[in-house]
């Protein structure tokens, strides 16, 4: 029997109680100073305009302002991402506590039963309406313990002042959140197919997917405090930052072929058409005198610019079919950053250029997958 375990009462485990106790230290916040910053000048604002505008809007009426609005502030300006803080969450989850609210309090004999009830209620109608907001548990006791003023209202305390801090401070929020550029209301970026077909990304197929995590999330059975789609999106970033310390040693400017097929803006589309047969390749750059990438000229290109029957290329330079906006990297840029833009984005080539655009090299599909053979399994254990 171990040291620790030898004088212990029967059943007691040391080491599962201070692992217990650990659990009451709080975990670090993630947030940068610059989003604590946002967060409070947000809560500081949004507090002082929902209150001034619902003060002259109501003026004389008692209470114009609920303090459940402060917790609703925190919610809007610090977590933003968060299911919790989203409009539907804010408004629904209020209107419904002040609802139910002022319900129990008229029908239900003592307070203490009906906040309590109230509670509960509000709860399990914001679950099965998707709008949970935990400061709507603050409401739904206002409208309980608000005194003379409160119960004077009845059901219009639904709308007055409850619906109206909850718009206003809303609408703060909307505008407060959107120019500091934060994603509100919160939607995670789409990742669709870019080939249009119901086929999962190729990302997708191999490993981790969101079905994977749909069905750990069903197994656990508990509400977490974060979207699905922003839980994927984390989860993928870890990945590609494991594989960045794995082949971060290996550069675009160390797989990308140097020696390459360009044509000047002049030249004409049978001529690119012509260069693309010749060298077996999918697109080529355009480029000026000084070497800089204009634009990419592809087969897509091409066929997209026939006209009639006899499939002739419409006339007309590379600088008029060719298309722009490519992505692009860098020289020192790891190889693994280009993996997904490959695999999901549906790229064939990437240019590699320099801080003046000049083309240095471009990385193909054939390039990434043999850099990639080439350190296998044993070398990445290594």
């Amino acid at each position: 029997m171990p040291p620790s375990q030898a004088h212990s009462p029967a059943g007691f485990q040391p080491e599962r109680a201070r692992a217990w106790l650990r659990a009451f230290v709080p975990t670090p916040i993630a947030a940068g100073k610059r989003e604590r910053v946002k967060s409070c000048l947000g809560a500081l604002l949004g507090l002082l305009m929902t209150e001034w505008i619902s003060h002259h809007l109501l003026g004389g009426f008692n209470p114009w302002f609920v303090a459940p609005m402060g917790a609703s502030a925190v919610l809007l300006f610090a977590v933003p991402a968060s299911p919790l803080a989203q409009p539907w969450s804010i408004i629904g989850g209020n209107l419904v506590a002040a609802l139910i609210g002022v319900a129990c309090a008229r029908w239900i004999p003592g307070q203490g039963l009906a906040a309590a009830v109230a509670v509960a209620l509000a709860i399990a109608v914001m679950f099965q309406l998707h709008c949970v907001h935990p400061p709507s548990g603050a409401v739904a006791i206002t409208a309980v313990f608000g005194g003379p003023a409160v119960t004077q209202l009845g059901f219009g305390f639904v709308v007055v002042p409850v619906a109206v801090n909850s718009m206003l401070l809303l609408l703060v929020a909307l505008l407060f959140n959107n120019l500091l550029r934060r994603r509100y209301p919160h939607r995670p970026a789409e990742h669709a197919n870019p080939h249009r077909t119901a086929d999962p990304l190729p990302s997708e197929r191999v490993g981790f997917n969101r079905s994977d995590l749909d069905e750990v999330l069903k197994a656990r059975g508990e509400f977490l405090d974060i979207e699905e789609d922003d839980l994927e999106e984390i989860l993928v970033a870890a990945q590609l930052r494991a594989y960045r310390r794995r082949f971060g040693d290996v550069r675009c400017a160390d797989i990308m072929s140097r020696d390459m097929v360009a044509v000047l803006p002049g030249q004409s589309g049978s001529e690119a058409r012509a260069l693309l047969l010749r060298h077996g390749i999918q697109a080529l750059p355009v480029v000026d005198g000084q070497r800089r990438l204009l634009g990419m000229l592809g087969l897509a290109d091409l066929l997209a610019a026939r006209a009639g029957a006899a499939g002739q290329l419409r006339a007309g330079t590379a600088d008029d079919l060719m298309h722009t906006g490519m992505a692009t990297a860098r020289p020192e840029q790891p190889m693994v950053e280009l993996a997904r833009a490959f695999s999901d984005g549906g790229l064939h080539q990437m240019p590699v250029v320099d801080a003046q655009q000049r083309l240095l090299g471009i990385v193909t599909q054939s390039d990434l997958i043999a850099a990639l053979l080439e350190r296998g399994p044993e070398q990445v254990a290594g």
